[in-house]
């Protein structure tokens, strides 16, 4: 394989995308550690795994817009790998099972790891989510319905970024749920809906000619704008809600220096008028939920 051949891949994996897939790892790992239990033999799985599912996701849109149609010349967002011809069909189907087995091995690996002496019971409770999510990460845009073109991928992206992500990570360290898990779980969800809103806000035109109906088309783009100011501003609120009720120290203020990144871009989004404007916001997005992520993990740590 060539320098081209893998900076190619590497952009097909979208290497953007890869902090927002962490964040809810780091997230519920902070959480764990606040409430007294850490393990870093489940934070290096979990995080391994959220990035393989996150690329295998990518791969397996990148395939499945290409052979349906939808990335074609009126996209907006970057060139894909298959539509492009930077990477065959066949080609791309072996990335996908290759990063398919990666993920399911780190996934094993991760189970074995944070389920150690628990009942058989939360081994099958977690192989069910892990088989669910590699199923989730592929049928977005693949098989006949693919989820992605009927308007459940913000569903999705909530369930598997947000509470998964973050309550998996929580009860593998723990071995306990919690409300304050799952209150940040949907932070991290809802964030997480407001990035695949941005993508849906950009490509909403090409996506109503190609039959994909996401939130965004089915809202316009003025209900989409309002959706998204919804998504962010319920994920600030729900981030200042929890620092209230479990305050202990001064580094749990840290999360709000971010705070006015998220308003900034939320605001700029509302303004604009063209969808390739749009594309920018996504990793901003995401850098910005990944940094949220670092600094709330940081102050809960603080004190300790």
């Amino acid at each position: 394989m060539t320098a081209r051949d893998i900076s190619t891949w590497i952009e097909a994996a979208r290497l953007r995308t890869l902090p927002l897939a962490m964040s809810s790892i780091i997230t519920g790992s902070a959480l764990a550690r606040f409430d007294g239990t850490f393990n870093w033999c489940v934070f290096m799985p979990a995080l391994l795994t959220a990035v393989f599912l996150q690329i295998l996701s990518n791969l397996a849109n990148d395939y499945g817009d290409a052979v349906k149609g939808t990335d074609n010349t009126g996209r907006i967002g970057p060139s894909r790998a298959v539509q492009s011809g930077a990477i065959t069909p066949a080609q791309m189907k072996k990335g996908i099972a290759f990063t398919a087995f990666a993920a399911v091995f780190t996934g094993i690996w991760l189970v074995r790891e944070g389920l150690d002496s628990l009942p058989l019971v939360d081994y099958i409770v977690f192989l069910f989510l892990g088989l669910a999510s590699v199923i989730a990460a592929l049928t977005y845009t693949l098989g006949k319905k693919p989820y992605g073109y009927s308007g459940f991928g913000d569903i999705a992206v909530f369930l598997f970024f947000g509470l998964i992500g973050v309550l998996g990570t929580y009860f593998l360290h723990r071995h306990e749920l919690s409300l304050e898990a799952a209150l940040m779980a949907a932070v991290i969800g809802l964030f997480s809906m407001g990035v695949l809103n941005l993508n849906n806000m950009r490509d909403m035109e090409n996506d109503r000619r190609c039959g994909k109906i996401t939130i965004a088309v089915k809202l316009g783009m003025a209900g989409a704008k309002t959706y998204h100011l919804f998504l962010i501003i319920s994920g600030l609120l729900g981030a200042t809600v929890f620092t209230a009720l479990h305050f202990k120290s001064v580094g749990q203020l840290a999360i709000f220096l971010i705070f006015p990144v998220f308003i900034r871009d939320v605001h700029a989004v509302s303004k604009i008028k063209d969808h390739r404007e749009l594309d920018p916001f996504l990793k901003k997005l995401a850098l910005s939920t990944f940094i949220f992520s670092i600094l709330f993990g940081i102050g809960l740590v603080w004190h300790l």
